[in-house]
């Protein structure tokens, strides 16, 4: 009896605290502790009711808090909504959106994601995205590594960074991590040859691209050669490329050109606006050697109309887009400048639209230059479709319909039978 003494001394000291029921187990039968009592009965236990908050829970809803750092420290495990009363009503989450919302805060602890469901994948993905966590300078760059290699082309098929120098200049390590892309647009963006994007196009990571837009990056020979090595020599690296498009680039001349003849899958090739001097040497050896034949009329696949970013990192990208414009935001007050510098007779160094604009009106003016394979050509119809003849095959189709319809009334003339007749037949 000395242990229920101090218990129940225990249980009068403390009397003012409400313990709930205590339990014991004595000799395999279950006691509990009567703290009315402060003896042992041997009952069997109560249930209570169980209660979710202590009676002096409270809840305080804030908005629009400007402070990042108590906002994630804070754990939102409440949604709140508003009864047709007005009165506020709260209910607690699910154990699944809590988990997830936690390991999109920690994504970039994540060890790997191979062999993870890729439906709860792509869930966790927007919610890291939607806190911006693949925007942040390390640990986002970290964190998209283990989507891209545990995923490939869910996360990114498609990237379209046409005119975004200053986005592949601030995330080119990010953009370097998207593995098996199919199209690749990056147009205008005045790369050069020396470019660490350019010689990431030869790994293996990008093996898979089929469709890759260079128009108007300042390319020359020197790099069609780095970027075709690979094919040329260890048959890898771009060789499962079928569109190529090396518009607006006049540094490329004849020899430049001898070697895009190593893309034996290529199905549209577009050398408008480059260096050649002998165009049609050039158009001569390009059907031999590749059989792609010259288009008189612009094709589709030129218009950059198809190429979009596709994917998980879709809004990723925007995202990155917005960062690299509200950066820029303060040079906007350079207006009032360079209105002044136009009134002092100087001009301003800021010329890098119109160039691309005057590069596409050179290309219109020196001709078109884009191929096509004759075998595909129902694949690849351009743009501008030849109405000729049209007209005379629709009066064609009419009047051989007509003719088939006066041959059969003819015949149903010649085949009318009475009704004597019928009941001939009817009689065989």
């Amino acid at each position: 009896q000395n242990w229920t003494r101090g218990m129940s001394y225990c249980l009068h000291s403390e009397s003012h605290l409400d313990t709930g029921p205590i339990y014991v187990r004595e000799n395999g039968k279950l006691h509990v502790v009567n703290q009315g009592a402060s003896g042992i009965q041997n009952v069997t236990p109560k249930t209570r009711p169980f209660r979710l908050f202590s009676r002096g829970f409270s809840v305080e809803l804030c908005m629009n808090r400007e402070d990042d750092r108590a906002r994630r420290q804070r754990t939102d495990h409440f949604i709140f909504t508003y009864t047709k009363e007005g009165n506020l009503r709260y209910s607690a989450k699910s154990l699944f959106s809590l988990v997830l919302g936690y390991i999109s805060d920690n994504v970039d602890h994540i060890d790997s994601l191979i062999g993870f469901p890729e439906q709860i994948a792509e869930k966790l993905f927007s919610a890291a995205e939607a806190r911006q966590k693949f925007t942040e300078p390390v640990t986002g760059l970290r964190a998209l590594q283990k989507f891209t290699e545990a995923y490939g082309n869910l996360v990114l098929c498609s990237l379209c960074l046409r005119n975004r120098y200053l986005v592949i200049s601030e995330k080119i390590e990010e953009i370097k991590s998207f593995r098996e892309l199919t199209c690749l647009d990056l147009s205008c963006c005045k790369l050069g040859d020396e470019h660490e994007l350019l010689e990431h196009l030869t790994k293996e990571a990008l093996s898979s691209v089929k469709r890759l837009l260079l128009k108007d990056n300042s390319l020359s020979d020197a790099g069609l050669r780095r970027m075709t090595a690979p094919v040329r020599v260890l048959k890898k690296g771009l060789e499962n490329l079928l569109v190529l498009d090396l518009s607006c680039n006049p540094k490329i001349t004849d020899v430049g050109i001898g070697y895009l003849l190593s893309f034996k899958k290529l199905s549209c090739l577009d050398i408008s606006g480059t260096g050649l001097k002998d165009v049609n040497a050039v158009i001569k050896r390009i059907q031999m050697q590749i059989g792609l034949v010259h288009s008189k009329v612009p094709l589709k696949e030129f218009d950059h109309s198809n190429c979009k970013t596709e994917g998980w990192a879709e809004q990723t990208v925007l995202q990155w887009e917005q960062a690299v414009m509200e950066a820029i935001k303060p040079q906007d007050n350079l207006r009032s400048r360079t209105a002044a510098l136009h009134f002092y007779g100087k001009t301003h160094r800021i010329e890098e639209v119109v160039k691309c604009k005057l590069v596409e009106t050179e290309t219109k003016a020196s001709g078109n230059l884009q191929f096509y394979k004759e075998k595909v050509q129902n694949c690849h119809l351009p743009l501008k479709k030849e109405v000729a003849g049209s007209h005379e095959l629709k009066n064609n189709k009419k009047r051989a319909l007509a003719e088939q319809e006066r041959g059969r009334t003819s015949k149903q003339k010649h085949l009318c039978l009475t009704v004597e007749d019928w009941d001939l037949l009817n009689t065989y």
